[in-house]
């Protein structure tokens, strides 16, 4: 039990993370966005960085978002009563579940670090170590890396709920928006 707590707080401060990452991401984007408007209508002389800028941090938002979507259970699932079984036939379609997750997310952490002949100059990390963003003049792992962070997030949280369920704590709430205020 005090492994699940320990990886439920992981998960949990993970996930604190990853939406205020988003979030800081979406203003950068508008930022940046609103930058470029004002820079061209205004001032007749717009910067050449801000849409790559904005482009760069959307797929920030979008992955970490993705990630927090996973956590708080609001990402689109066939079947969202399912969750909120007990016993075998929960813990099963909590393997289930993991096992999706899985199969989809160990191949894009895998290559994210390594490439052909296992080596990580060939990884997709690798690669964007050596390339340079056009209008920005940093290296693009700064980036691509979005996308493996943004999947680490998802397996600890899959982790992190395979442990909880076999510890024993309840089945998740089905429909989080539904939660009950004090009264």
């Amino acid at each position: 039990m005090r492994a699940a707590a320990l990886l439920t707080r992981l998960s949990d401060g993970l996930n604190r993370l990853a939406l205020w990452g988003a979030i800081a991401a979406v203003a950068t984007m508008a930022a940046a966005a609103a930058y470029q408007v004002v820079a061209r209508y205004l001032f007749d002389a717009p910067p050449i960085w801000t849409e790559e800028l904005a482009r760069r941090a959307m797929v920030w938002a979008g992955m970490l978002g993705a990630s927090v979507a996973f956590h708080e259970r609001s990402d689109p699932v066939l079947f969202a009563g399912m969750a909120a079984l007990d016993g075998a036939a929960g813990k099963a379609l909590a393997l289930v579940r993991a096992a999706g997750v899985a199969v989809f997310a160990f191949p894009v952490l895998y290559y994210s670090l390594f490439g052909a002949n296992m080596q990580l100059s060939r990884g997709f990390l690798g690669r964007s170590l050596e390339r340079q963003a056009e209008m920005l003049g940093v290296p693009m792992i700064w980036f691509t890396a979005a996308v493996p962070v943004a999947f680490a997030i998802i397996m600890v949280h899959v982790l992190a709920g395979l442990v909880t369920r076999f510890a024993g704590a309840p089945a998740p709430d089905p429909d989080p928006a539904r939660k009950e205020s004090p009264a």
